[in-house]
């Protein structure tokens, strides 16, 4: 059983002291493949080093995380041209607008955003997006971008389901992970509506631990609660699931 964590990220500092441990439990549960997704500049060489670490296991994004988007945020889009240009990425990613923790910078959010999507069109890349109290925001931009070459994922999906179906209608897959198991997701009262070709799974590792970690620190060994949990929901096995979002995501990444 192969299962792909489509975002989680391994550089993270909450690692330091056991990733290679943590990498290890993850791939003995099966979970083998690993898309890393990028927050900003500071954070590009870490990246390189997991790849390297794991040439097998590891596949990079990249991109500026919209918390990230500050003053500076054409000095980190630069960043991010530059990258693309040097090498292969399987992604831009994570990008997308958040106005939870701090609305100062929307309209460089916006920019940054689609700015971003351009980008993936130009190499022919998906895109990963995060939204957080953003809906509205992203579907927007989505709207103005939409065209055959734009798809990818909508990263932790925790909307309803008209927003579900509104992703879905932009060629954008659901990221599902933690929250599917959280008594008060929520999206676990429609998901059984959406068809499995429109689902793969995630960790967003450090955060989100699913059921019975919650709350604690998350790893990618976690995605197999994630996996049970659907089972549960569709009513089929674990194997199922695995080999069905595993192929999803590679008809995202392409890999």
């Amino acid at each position: 059983m192969i299962i792909t964590d489509t975002h989680t990220h391994l550089y993270s500092e909450e690692f330091n002291e056991d990733r290679n441990e943590m990498i290890q439990r993850a791939i003995d549960a099966g979970v083998s493949r690993f898309f890393i997704p990028a927050i900003d500049s500071t954070f590009t060489q870490s990246m390189y080093e997991l790849e390297r670490n794991y040439p097998e296991n590891m596949f990079l994004m990249m991109g500026l995380h919209p918390t990230h988007v500050k003053d500076n945020y054409l000095d980190e889009l630069q960043h991010v041209e530059e990258e693309l240009a040097k090498r292969k990425f399987y992604a831009i990613g994570e990008i997308g607008i958040d106005l939870y923790w701090d609305k100062t910078h929307l309209q460089e959010q916006q920019d940054a955003f689609r700015k971003q999507i351009q980008l993936a069109k130009k190499y022919k890349l998906p895109i990963v997006i995060h939204g957080r109290d953003a809906f509205d925001e992203i579907f927007a931009i989505l709207e103005e971008e939409k065209s055959a070459d734009l798809y990818g994922i909508f990263h932790c999906f925790s909307g309803n389901y008209e927003q579900a179906l509104q992703a879905i209608s932009y060629n954008m897959k659901l990221g599902i992970g933690g929250v599917v198991t959280f008594k008060n997701g929520k999206i676990d009262q429609f998901l059984d509506q959406i068809d499995l070709k429109h689902i793969v799974l995630e960790t967003d590792a450090p955060y989100l631990a699913p059921v019975p970690f919650r709350g604690k620190r998350n790893e990618s060994s976690y995605l197999v609660n994630v996996v049970d949990k659907l089972a549960s929901i569709y009513s089929v096995s674990p194997a199922e699931i695995a080999a069905i979002t595993t192929e999803n995501s590679k008809a995202v990444f392409g890999i």
